[in-house]
């Protein structure tokens, strides 16, 4: 039976020069880097560094850097610290103002809307930026019917984890920013399968995470301009300059430093590979299609190299990669962080795929592992199985 991972979007395997980086602050170098003594000194040197190779990756400057302990974490801090540069209806003195919107993308992951949400009971309103049938943000309806409310804080995402479909966000951060909006962007699926930069993109908030780049759990920055007012999420002991107390995780930050470092040398060569593995795949869908009915989700327009997003006509998403599992293929039938909902994936929904069709949906994300042979063991056991399975539905209707 096969053994093959094909869910490179919800998390990837360590790479092992990132543990060999990470194993002395595992063990012997132990000190607290907010300590005088010298291993208190030395684990602040560590942290530092690996800021310097964070910033560096993604074209920011390191005191603009903010490690949090995940993606999650980052994306509440900046949508719950940043709204708040404009007050909120109940922090007004007259009540009859137009409340303060955020403005998040409908195909956001769940840690953008849910907090965006949250802020209602502050006084704040939350409302969607509509995507059109590719998965990309309607720039014409936010500039003449969204961004004409007070804006505080407008969060796009730079690529969708689903689709893998990229958006315009240096256009969208220009159109806050001439309504006096913030914007964030989560990058989290950019980093190390696209050229970053936080200052290019012009956005006041980014977040990224380690351990979507063969870096380690547990650590994850927010990208920070200096000259933005936000609140922090957590206070205490006034680490990372006052905007995130607590401890910091020096072996995770230190191998998220390493993992930044390796992304940006191999950039090229993973982009390369990568599209190459899904063009070979898509291509062989394509020869499926007639038999089997495919629909590629978003492949008219520019999507990271290495994702597709799926579906096959009559057939379950779970169903198709439960039935891939049991044959070595480890595949994604949407977010691993909402893996629980059997609700079909909402930003199909968005898009104006019908219901029946989302609930089939299944993500490929390749790796740079991944081999020409395994796509095409892959497409052969697909075919067998989605064949199979078919045949069920038949006999049983």
């Amino acid at each position: 039976m096969a053994n093959v991972y094909f869910d490179h979007n919800a998390t990837t395997a360590l790479d092992k020069r990132v543990l060999e980086s990470m194993l002395p602050w595992m063990s012997a170098q132990s000190g607290n880097p907010t300590s005088r003594h010298v291993y208190g000194r030395s684990a602040r040197d560590a942290v530092e560094h690996a800021r310097a190779q964070v910033a560096e990756a993604c074209g920011a400057y390191s005191s603009q850097v903010v490690f949090t302990a995940n993606g999650t974490e980052a994306n509440n801090f900046a949508i719950k610290g940043m709204a708040g540069h404009r007050p909120s209806v109940l922090s007004q003195l007259d009540l009859n103002q137009t409340a303060t919107q955020i403005l998040t993308s409908a195909i956001e992951h769940p840690c953008v809307t849910r907090p965006a949400l949250s802020m209602q009971q502050l006084g704040y309103i939350s409302r969607q930026i509509a995507v059109d049938a590719n998965g990309k943000v309607d720039l014409e309806k936010l500039q003449q019917h969204q961004l004409t409310s007070p804006t505080g804080l407008v969060s796009v995402m730079l690529a969708n984890n689903e689709t893998g479909v990229i958006q315009e966000v240096a256009t969208i951060a220009e159109m806050a920013r001439a309504v006096g909006a913030f914007m964030h962007t989560d990058a989290v699926q950019g980093l190390g399968k696209l050229p970053l930069s936080f200052s290019d993109l012009n956005v006041q908030a980014m977040t990224v995470s380690s351990h979507k780049i063969h870096g380690p759990q547990g650590a994850a920055a927010l990208i920070l301009d200096k000259r933005v007012d936000i609140q922090p999420l957590l206070h205490g002991g006034g680490q990372e300059k006052g905007l995130r107390s607590g401890t910091e995780n020096v072996a995770a930050i230190v191998g998220f430093g390493v993992a930044c470092e390796l992304a940006v040398a191999n950039q090229t060569k993973y982009a390369t590979h990568t599209q190459a593995l899904r063009d070979q795949f898509e291509l062989g869908l394509t020869k499926l299609a007639e038999k089997l009915g495919v629909t590629i989700f978003g492949s008219k327009v520019a999507r990271l190299p290495n994702t597709s997003f799926f579906a096959i006509d009559g057939i379950e998403g779970e169903t198709l990669v439960m039935a891939l599992d049991r044959k070595g293929y480890a595949v994604a039938s949407g977010s691993a962080c909402s893996s629980d909902s059997t609700e079909p994936s909402h930003v199909l929904l968005a898009m104006g795929v019908d219901k029946d069709m989302a609930r089939g949906a299944v993500r490929v994300s390749f790796g740079i592992s991944n081999t020409t042979a395994e796509v095409s063991d892959f497409l052969a056991t697909l075919n067998n199985e989605v064949l199979r399975l078919k045949q069920l539905t038949a006999i049983a209707a």
